[in-house]
């Protein structure tokens, strides 16, 4: 039955501990600790936990007291939710520079179909490596992936390695895959519904095979239909990309804390030629020129800058930040520099349509490069 759908490239990215991780970047000195997001307070509940807290069992949406009973070391931190979209717009701006079929379903999740991409490289699998690669490079994060023909086996494959490592399902994989399955692990089957199936038998995807679809329609309603598909490998919901792309940046966190103007101004250079770089590579360009500025103490300031034509080139780029960057006296040193490029000529999404027309014909030599 798989054999009869078109065989598409999805990857979905999973960031690790997205919210804690982000705090343990932002603040050295909580690295390697357990730590927990929000909680705080006689009602608190967790939003998310450090990998050092879940060993403990903490976890997210548990309660502040419950949690602090299981790792009394847990150190409660409060949520920076303008941060964390912050830091998912530069995940995103990275997937992006390697399709335009991104799906996001959170700040720290997304379903990118790379299928046919921007790179023009046919390894799913190399390109997802790639993808983390550069969000630990260029973030300071890591994430985990999984790869395969669909969104379903995608999700359940990223998190096989977590964390900071990545599963490819192949094509010819999927089914002996799906059949050794736990069904805790299926996509869909929340904690209520396994020990339902447990109480039927159904313990692995091959149980859940062995049942019709009727028997599934009675015992599960309308999501017995859907058991009833993934199981077998069948997923049709395409990457849906419901945004377009706003802007395009680079920055460069420094090794040590720059106190004057002519020490950045090298640093700037290479990072507007990366700026460059991307505009080029994704084929649009844009007016207004964005200079970011953290400072030693963490303290964030932006200054911008739109110019009545569009742009890409490296040196107007360059010469636009610089003059953002002699526009006032820097409030302290510098550890972080970052330009954007925003107000983009993209007012409609390319290649909408990039997987939906994959034909049956290409599946053979796609199962080889996956």
């Amino acid at each position: 039955m798989i054999d009869d759908l078109p065989i598409r490239k999805i990857i979905h990215i999973d960031m690790d501990a997205f919210y804690a991780s982000v705090e343990q970047m932002d603040h050295p000195e909580l690295k390697g600790k357990p730590i927990a997001v929000g909680g705080g307070g006689k009602r608190g509940v967790i939003s998310a936990a450090s990998y050092e807290a879940r060993k403990f069992g903490v976890k997210s949406a548990m309660s502040g007291r419950l949690a602090e009973k299981l790792c009394p070391e847990l150190i409660f931190v409060k949520h920076r939710f303008d941060r964390y979209k912050e830091i998912s717009e530069q995940v995103r701006n990275i997937f992006f520079d390697y399709t335009d079929l991104v799906e996001p379903l959170s700040l720290d999740e997304a379903y990118l179909d790379v299928t046919e991409n921007k790179i023009g490289f046919p390894s799913a699998t190399l390109i997802a490596q790639k993808i983390r690669h550069r969000i630990f490079e260029e973030i300071g994060l890591t994430a985990s992936a999984g790869i395969s023909i669909n969104k379903f086996i995608a999700k359940v494959a990223s998190d096989y390695n977590k964390p900071n490592g990545q599963k490819t399902v192949n094509p010819e994989d999927v089914i002996q895959f799906l059949e050794d399955l736990d069904i805790r692990k299926f996509y869909g089957v929340g904690k209520v519904t396994a020990e339902k199936m447990y109480q039927k038998g159904i313990f692995i995807g091959k149980d859940l095979k062995s049942k019709s679809l009727d028997y599934l329609d009675e015992n599960f309603g309308k999501s017995g239909r859907y058991y009833y598909h993934v199981v077998r490998g069948i997923h049709k919901s395409e990457v849906k990309p419901n945004r377009i792309r706003k802007s395009l940046a680079a920055e460069r966190t420094f090794s040590e804390n720059l106190s004057s103007e002519i020490f950045m101004l090298e640093k700037l250079e290479h990072i507007a030629e990366e700026v460059s770089k991307r505009l080029d590579k994704s084929n649009v360009a844009g007016k207004t020129v964005t200079l970011k500025i953290k400072y030693s103490d963490f303290s964030l300031q932006t200054r911008s800058k739109t110019l009545p034509y569009y742009i890409s080139d490296k040196s107007v780029i360059l010469e636009t930040s610089k003059d953002l960057l002699y526009q006032d006296k820097l409030n302290n040193s510098v550890r972080l520099l970052g330009i954007s490029l925003s107000n983009l000529n993209t007012e409609k999404p390319a290649s909408a349509k990039a997987s939906a027309d994959t034909k049956k014909s290409v599946s053979a030599q796609l199962k080889f490069d996956f």
